[in-house]
């Protein structure tokens, strides 16, 4: 839309992880060279974690691109399985025939076929994205598979990738044996203010111009409190930037009018939950309606991550149907339908509070994209990928 007024090439904030606009940070080169260690020597356990939007899947694609030898990949993205329907998934993407087999027989074909691999020179690896929603007993049959083994060397290396509460599910008693197996651990750091200016740079160099915004003094300082240096959430605040300023025919921003902008899409309490401690208590009925406006800004956050990652599994569904098995597409059906049901109860509330706000007489707060058609149209062209 704006990509012929700004001389870019293609649109440099996109949410899809693209490992072209990995933008090396610390963080990231660092947990680059672990990998590429882990890998090399072979490590029978990888854990990779970060916060939502951090660039995870980015970097474990980066990383796959890299030359480090022969390879073949099982990647798990449904983690919510029992452990027969996890074997058969991991089985399905080694390419081996799943149907009519109970758990033992694929346990079996799947040890088979990794001292196949090893004696061609090949080295299995599987990769299991979202795993801080697997169970302490599917974590265990995980670690049950790096016992596939030979005196020398594991057959099968695991990358295990997931969020931050990943790691405290790691530290239960239970857990212990896969935690003493995890040799390479790396946590992805959100950007500082100063890498935050770079990543923006940097994407629009990729893009094609480095120089395609005039950025005023204290703009990437206030857009990192805003995003907290999270990348996903830059890229949805720079997109809507660079969208503004389409719209006002302008190729700048300063601080006054990114301010502007943050209050218009009331970023903070889109994408970030309220802080308890800070809620404004002088009244019950006062109490009441904040922690109504928290529920549904709380609400509304986890919906649009959820949007937007669902959008990513379905474009993984619509390149590889053909493995999709009945259940993988069962239980993204039942997660659709509990988004609908979640949509429902938001409108709900969002109509009761704009009821209560008309009755003490108080002009609606009127959101951007029902002001302005042209934000409107890109907001919904972002996030729901149509009008």
């Amino acid at each position: 839309m704006y990509n012929e007024f700004f001389h870019l090439r293609t649109k440099p904030f996109e949410l899809l992880p693209d490992p072209d606009f990995l933008y090396p940070s610390k963080a990231h080169r660092k947990a680059l060279a672990y990998f590429e260690y882990g890998l090399s020597e072979r490590s029978g356990f990888i854990l990779l974690t970060g916060e939502v939007g951090s660039g995870k899947t980015t970097l474990i694609r980066e990383m796959l691109k890299r030359d480090l030898g022969r390879m073949v990949l099982s990647k798990v993205f449904n983690t919510r399985v029992d452990s027969t329907q996890l074997v058969a998934m991991i089985n399905d993407d080694f390419g081996l025939e799943t149907a009519g087999r109970d758990k033992m027989v694929m346990l079996r074909d799947l040890n088979d076929f990794l001292i196949d691999q090893y004696a061609a020179g090949r080295r299995a690896v599987l990769v299991i994205d979202e795993a801080q929603n697997l169970s302490q007993e599917l974590l265990e049959e995980v670690r049950m598979l790096s016992n596939l083994e030979t005196d020398s060397a594991k057959l099968l290396q695991i990358i295990l990738v997931g969020q931050p509460e990943l790691r405290d599910l790691l530290r239960s008693p239970a857990l212990v044996q896969l935690r003493q197996r995890i040799q390479v651990h790396c946590h992805i750091a959100p950007l500082s203010q100063e890498e935050l200016r770079e990543y923006v740079l940097f994407r629009l160099e990729r893009a094609g111009n480095r120089d395609a915004m005039e950025w005023g003094e204290g703009v990437f300082g206030l857009m990192h409190e805003a995003t907290r240096g999270i990348p996903r959430l830059v890229n949805i605040l720079c997109d809507y930037v660079l969208l503004d300023a389409y719209a006002a025919g302008r190729r700048s921003i300063n601080s006054a009018e990114l301010q502007d902008l943050l209050a218009e899409l009331d970023f903070e309490r889109q994408f970030w939950p309220v802080d308890e401690t800070s809620a404004p208590a002088p009244a019950a009925e006062q109490q009441r309606r904040t922690a109504v406006r928290r529920d549904a800004s709380s609400v509304a956050r986890r919906m649009m991550l959820m949007l937007q990652d669902l959008g990513q599994r379905l474009d993984v569904l619509e390149r590889g149907y053909e493995k999709s098995g009945p259940d993988m597409l069962a239980d993204m059906a039942e997660r659709l339908g509990a988004l609908e049901k979640r949509v429902t109860v938001l409108a709900g509330r969002v109509e009761s509070l704009h009821a209560e706000r008309m009755q003490r007489g108080a002009a609606p707060q009127v959101q951007p994209y029902r002001q302005k058609p042209e934000r409107r149209k890109g907001w919904f062209r972002r996030v729901f990928g149509g009008d």
